[in-house]
């Protein structure tokens, strides 16, 4: 199976925080694309760039999304974000065992946990532990729609979503990291709307059936030193 490699570069300066996905915080970084959907899906295909930076504290990153059919209606920390217009990013340190899913929608809201075991049931997953909001406190996200999109925008439009991971937030749950530089993790980025009127489901990296927890298949990001 062949895998695609990102190189996540190191933030010479930290990123604003105002979704300038062109701007010279990001300029140094490189840009994939979510371009594999899954057939399930509508045939809306909302085109969505992203970028990943990082520095001795944590993982930058920042999506681009050139979308129709926006809805969002999720608030809180924890809720199905997966269900309105929303992005994702999962990531395997190399230090651990299970991987992490940051979960946002457009509005700001996400979800996270370590999943050790990703096999189905009726609780959600045979072996994972959901972040505790406390813990997910040094999380910083950057949303340029506003928190609840109802009713839904049908009209083309874009929008952008900035994240921070600090890794002492990864380190609960991994152990100690470390400084990264060198050093090559797994991940993989998705883009979903499962409630929306266009249901969609992409992904960098592509997965062979409509179910985005399947680590064997994440690519790998490869911090340049």
């Amino acid at each position: 199976m062949m895998r695609e490699t990102y190189m996540v570069r190191y933030a010479a300066t930290r990123p604003e925080f105002k979704g300038l996905f062109d701007g010279s915080s990001w300029s140094s970084a490189e840009t994939l694309e979510l371009a594999h959907f899954r057939p399930e899906g509508s045939r809306h295909k909302p085109q969505t760039f992203a970028k990943l930076l990082y520095d001795e504290s944590g993982l930058f990153g920042i999506f681009n999304v050139h979308d129709r059919y926006v809805r969002c209606i999720r608030t809180r920390y924890g809720d199905p974000v997966y269900k309105d217009s929303c992005v994702e990013f999962f990531v395997k340190p190399d230090t651990c065992k299970g991987y992490f899913n940051f979960e946002f929608n457009c509005g700001g809201a996400f979800l996270s946990s370590y999943i050790v075991n990703p096999e189905r049931t009726s609780d959600g997953f045979r072996e994972f532990y959901p972040i505790p909001e406390d813990d997910a406190e040094g999380v910083i996200v950057y949303h340029s729609l506003p928190k609840i999109v109802d009713p839904e925008i049908v009209e083309p439009v874009t929008w952008t979503l900035e994240f921070f991971i600090p890794f002492t937030v990864l380190e609960k749950y991994a152990g100690h990291i470390g400084h990264p530089s060198g050093r090559k993790w797994r991940a993989n980025f998705f883009k979903c709307g499962d409630e929306t009127s266009h249901p969609h489901w992409a992904s960098w990296q592509p997965v062979p059936e409509l179910n985005f927890h399947m680590p064997e298949y994440f690519g790998e990001i490869l911090f340049n030193p």
